[in-house]
Order: structure tokens, then sequence, then C-alpha cells
């Protein structure tokens, strides 16, 4: 699949112009610029903060309130017991190099892959073939300035491997990345040597917690354990029903080794979070799965990129989960509602894919995971994790804090068990082992189902048992028949005990947001000649602000109109701004096209004597014109999403006489 970045008009994509535009109309921009800044950090500005207001709105409604989720807002800062229980003070790493000469940090995985890739560009440059221009991070543009790929032709042996290495470079661990880099000689071309081999380098904010700093934290690198640890809580607020779902939306923090690519990579960053609880036992099904099975994803399987391929499969997520390709219901339901969901903020349907993780590349506590991803200038990037986390972060809380993370369920059939039972004479058993007996009694208590079976027939034939006891003795005790009894026993059982398993879908909201604003950028071209005007194409639902309410000019009879129609649409929850300057209305128009806003009113000298004003559209510049309330209604059928432009193009009368003036801006 290609990795050309295009507008949305099909236009080759100028990313310099885009990110100047965004930086210009102040979406976003680096935080603390006039200190230098700080690579991973920005702002986000008027526009920007508006474009991610309205995307979190959407996400709120989409899956919080139709899926009926439980949304909480829990603590940034994390104690270090809870990340250490589950898993990330140690496990939550990427791999990092340094070099020896310049003293450079690199992210070894995403060295691997630029020098790779330069090396297959230069193979097609050798061979005549056209190259496509991918990212170029600051310290990217520095290596290669200092050592350029030659245009040299490989063996087609050696193209294979190398593509075949990257189609599968996630799924990499730090002594094979190293290994990669001995095999391929691969150096820093800002330095000519080859760096460190690679070592872990944990991605968390540590802090202190307190002013005595005894205490130690971590700034979280997710909004998920907030979720676990009130699993208890969010269980009765539910009346104990499962399945059910919380959501949390928040900031995360990740100490990156590398920064890159404007906000695809961050070191602060907006997270939305979902935690589907669901029984395990019925295959994790879904009671609404039925109304997305026919929905058709593009899925990158893990057997084809370990095959080092990328070829993709376009599939109704009703066959891949019957397929066994998705593993269960639950998993594909939320794929197919992530799927709707970026398709109604804006992203472009030919620019979306679903990867599943390979093994190496799977987070420590995930039993499956599909990954979202995203078509930009930069390649595929990964904007929406969709993990099956199992019962792992439940467990593991459980048996650290001895808190009852489970699910309590009155059976409809009392359920008859009958089993091997293990009864203890305490009163002997103590005084027999001493200091010894908590550590017999457990390894005893830990027996299984056979091995307690084994041990009562020892135990009737030998009058006595022999266990294995990690570090008592010679690691073998034995049990005379006076301090244990092994017997087999009926019990009835009302109540089903269980820890439910959990489907997590995780949004990267900034990095949707710069997909979006990539998907929807064009320029259009002026007939006068000057350089052209790019435009942000969003669906009126995200669009920062949705009317543009333009006085003709500044004849003051004009003034109380415009005022009176933003207040009318404030009132109904509609953002406008007045463009009241001295610039032509076609310029007027062009500035707002740049921010996205879909819809502009004109107010004219007829509007002065009929009260009719005109409504134009953002894409096609045309224009209808009719009395206040029929344009008003439009604005607020359009914005909600029940009509379309076409569908006001239809219904009011085509109105031409501006023009000329928008066309000559």
């Amino acid at each position: 699949m290609t990795t050309t970045a295009t507008t949305l008009k099909g236009q080759p994509l100028d990313r310099p112009a885009l990110d100047s535009m965004l930086r210009r109309r102040m979406f976003y921009t680096p935080a603390f610029e006039i200190y230098g800044g700080v690579a991973g950090l920005y702002d986000y500005g008027p526009p920007g903060c508006s474009l991610q207001a309205n995307i979190i709105d959407v996400w709120r409604k989409h899956f919080v309130l139709e899926e009926d989720m439980l949304e909480v807002d829990c603590s940034v800062l994390t104690p270090h017991e809870v990340l250490k229980t589950s898993g990330h003070v140690d496990k939550f790493a990427d791999w990092m190099c340094k070099d020896p000469k310049n003293g450079e940090i690199i992210r070894a995985d995403h060295f691997v892959e630029e020098i790779l890739e330069s090396r297959l560009k230069g193979d097609k440059e050798a061979r005549g073939q056209k190259v496509e221009e991918k990212e170029e991070d600051p310290k990217k543009k520095k290596r290669k300035a200092k050592g350029v790929q030659e245009a040299v032709k490989l063996d087609d042996a050696v193209v294979q491997e190398y593509e075949e290495v990257l189609a599968k470079i996630d799924n990499y661990n730090g002594e094979e990345l190293g290994e990669l880099i001995k095999k391929y000689d691969l150096k820093n071309p800002a330095s000519g040597v080859q760096p460190s081999p690679p070592v872990a380098f944990n991605l968390m904010f540590q802090t202190a917690i307190g002013p005595s700093s005894n205490l130690p934290g971590y700034l979280r690198p997710e909004t998920a354990q907030g979720q676990f640890l009130n699993f208890s809580k969010l269980l009765e607020f539910n009346q104990g029903q499962v399945p059910f779902a919380s959501a949390s939306i928040g900031r995360s923090y990740r100490n990156e080794i590398s920064p890159r690519a404007g906000l695809l990579r961050v070191r602060e960053f907006l997270m939305a979070e979902i935690e589907h609880f669901v029984d395990p036992e019925g295959g994790k099904k879904h009671p609404r799965f039925h109304e997305v099975k026919d929905i058709e994803l593009v899925l990158l399987n893990r057997t084809t990129q370990l095959s080092g391929k990328t070829h993709v499969e376009k599939i109704s997520i009703g066959k891949a989960v019957a397929d066994g390709i998705v593993d269960n219901e639950t998993l594909g339901y939320f794929m197919a509602r992530i799927h709707l969901f970026l398709k109604k903020i804006g992203v472009d349907q030919s620019k979306i894919r679903f990867r599943q993780h390979m093994a190496n590349e799977m987070a420590h506590y995930a039993a499956d995971c599909w990954d979202a991803e995203l078509l930009t200038s930069y390649g595929w990037v990964e904007c929406v994790g969709c993990a099956d986390r199992s019962a792992y972060d439940l467990s593991v809380h459980a048996k650290r804090t001895g808190a009852p993370l489970i699910v309590r369920e009155q059976r409809a059939e009392p359920l008859v068990v009958e089993e091997w039972e293990v009864e203890l004479n305490k009163k002997k058993f103590g005084p027999h082992f001493k200091k010894d007996g908590k550590t017999v009694e457990a390894a005893v208590l830990a027996t299984t189902q056979e091995q307690r079976e084994a041990l009562a027939k020892d135990l009737n034939e030998k009058g006595s048992i022999t266990v294995e006891v990690a570090g008592v003795g010679d690691g073998k005790v034995e049990i005379p028949k006076d301090l244990i009894t092994i017997e087999r026993r009926t019990r009835t059982e009302h109540v089903r005990e269980y820890t439910p398993n959990v489907i997590e879908p995780s949004f990267g909201i900034g990095r949707i947001l710069y997909a979006l604003m990539e998907h929807n950028f064009w320029t259009r071209a002026s007939e006068g000649g000057d350089e052209a005007r790019g435009v942000l194409s969003f669906p009126p639902t995200v669009a920062p602000t949705k009317v543009l309410i333009v006085p003709l000019s500044s004849n003051e009879q004009f003034r109380p109109i415009c005022y009176k129609l933003s207040q009318r649409l404030r009132k109904l929850g509609i953002s406008s701004r007045i463009d009241d300057s001295s610039a032509t209305i076609g310029k007027r128009y062009s500035r707002n096209d740049e921010l996205g806003t879909p819809l502009g009113i004109t107010v004219d000298f007829q509007t002065v004597q009929d009260s009719t004003i005109t409504l134009r559209d953002r894409d096609t510049t045309k224009q209808v014109r009719a009395d206040e309330d029929k344009i008003i209604a439009a604005i607020q059928s359009v914005v909600d999403g029940s009509k379309e432009w076409k569908d006001v193009e239809a219904e009011l009368p085509i109105f031409e006489g501006q023009e000329i003036e928008v066309a000559t801006r």
C-alpha cells in the first residue's frame, strides 16, 4: 500500500505549507518558544483548543453516551507501588543507543529504520525509480546532511531482506536490534561510528510526592490504572452488573527518547481511554455485535508482517471474528466503533488500517492488540490502540493489595462442586514445623487437585506425605498423618466469583487531531495569480468555528445586524466570529477557510432593506440567500449533521451577487 501523502482534493501534500499555516494561525505552537523551546512539548492556540474540544465532544457522544459508559477523572500523580505492580516500572521502556563519538542519544528502532530506508532510497535512485519523501525530523536531517546515502544499487536479495526487516521493525527486542546494527554495519552518518548496543530506557517521568520526598511516584503514562483501582466502586455504582465500561479523558506523560514529527511524538499528551469489563466465559461476546458485523475494515495481521510483507485485507469485522483473525466479538465490536468514530470526525477513509501487534511489541499486559493507524506524510501512524488486556491488571492489583477486585453474581442454578480439600491440624502443625510453618502451609495449600488426589493416596497407604517446599531443608518436607487431612468433599456454590477481562480502546487525541488536519488540508488557486490559499475542510461537527459573519463594508448599519446574528447563533450553541476588518470580503473568507470555518454569512445593503442574508459554503464557495430564520435553520441542520450543503443548496435560492469579489481574492 503506498505511503504517498495527498490532500483531500488529491493534491500532493505540501507539509511545509501546512505546518506554516497551522503555526501562523496558532493551531499549535512550540511550548516555551521564547526560551528556545523543549522537544516534544507543544501548546494549542484558540483554533487548536476548539478543534480538540470538538473531537472530545464527538468522542463522548459516540462512546460514553451511546455505550452508557461510566466516566471518571483520576489523579495524574501515581505512587511507585501502583506502577510497580502494574509492570510499568519494569517493562514500560523503549530501546536506546548512544553515539560514543558525539554523545547523541538515538532510539534504536528508529535508527535501524532510517538507515535501511536511506539505503533503499539510494537503490531506487540508482535504478532510476521515483522516490517518495517521508518524514524529516531535525535530528534525521542533521544526520543526512553529514552523511548522505549515495545512489547505490543493491542486490535484489538484499533489497528483499531490508524490506522484510522494515515490515517487522516493531517486533524486535533490544538484543535483536543490536544484532541488526552489527549485521548491516549501521553507522550514525553524523559521526561515522556505530552506536553502542541498545539498552532499555523507562519512559515514565519520576517524581516525589510530599515535602519529605519519601513517597516516590510518577506522572502517569496512561489513564487506565486509576480506572482499574476504582473497579469495585464502579461495579457497585453499576449495581453489580457486568459487562460495563468506564472511560477517562486526561493528560498522560512519556519521556520520549527522541521526540519528532511535531504532534505525533510528544512527551505530554491528551488520551481518551475506555476499559470495557467483560465476563471471560462465553467467548467475550458483545450484545451489539450484530449492529457492526457488516462493517468492512482494512486489516494487516501479524502473520503477514512476520512474513516480511505489508499486504492488507479488506474484510467485514463479522468475518474477521468468525475466521479467528480478530480474537473475539467485543474486541471486534470496538474496532468497528473506532472506525465509525474516525469516519465521523472527518478522517480520510482511504487512509485507515488496523494493524495487529506482533509478539515482541505487545504491551506486557496485552493478550491481543490492534492499532488503528492513519496514513500521514510521516507514514502510517498509530492513533488508536484496541487491546485485550485479559484479567492482568485486576489480578495483579488484587494480589498485591488483597482488595477483592472481582465480580460476585448469584447463580441461576446452584453449582455442586466435588473436590479434594486440605485441612490442617493447626494445634500441632505450627509447633511441629516452628519457623517454617507458614512456608510449609502455603506450599500445601498451593497444590492442585491432581496433586491432592495423589497425596491422599500416599496418606492412606504410607501414613505421611512428602511435599516440595523451596527454602526448607533439602526442599522436601514430610508431613505425618496426624497433622493433615485430605478428603474428597462436596460443596454447593450459590454465588459465582470471577475476575473480569478487559478490552481497552485507547485514543491518542493529539495524533488524531494532526492526522485530521493533514487529511482535510488542500489549496485553492486564486485567479489573480496570488499565492494559493490553504483550506481545512473539517466536518462542521468538529470545525473550531462554525460560522463567519462578514459585513460587506464598514457601514455602521451592518454592525447591530452582525451582533444580533452572532448572539442568536451562540444561544443555539453554534460558535461564530465577526470579521469586520478592512480587507476585501474575499480575503476575509479566505482567512477563515484556513481556520476550517465551514459556513459564512454576508450582511449587505439588501439585508438592511429586507432582512435577507447570504450563506456561503467553504468548500464550493457557492452561496444561497434567504431570510434570517431560514438561514439560521440551515446552519443548525448542517452543524448538527442532519443535512449537507447540497441539501441546503437544493432548498434555498442560489445567490451569485458576490461571486466576483470571492473569486478575485
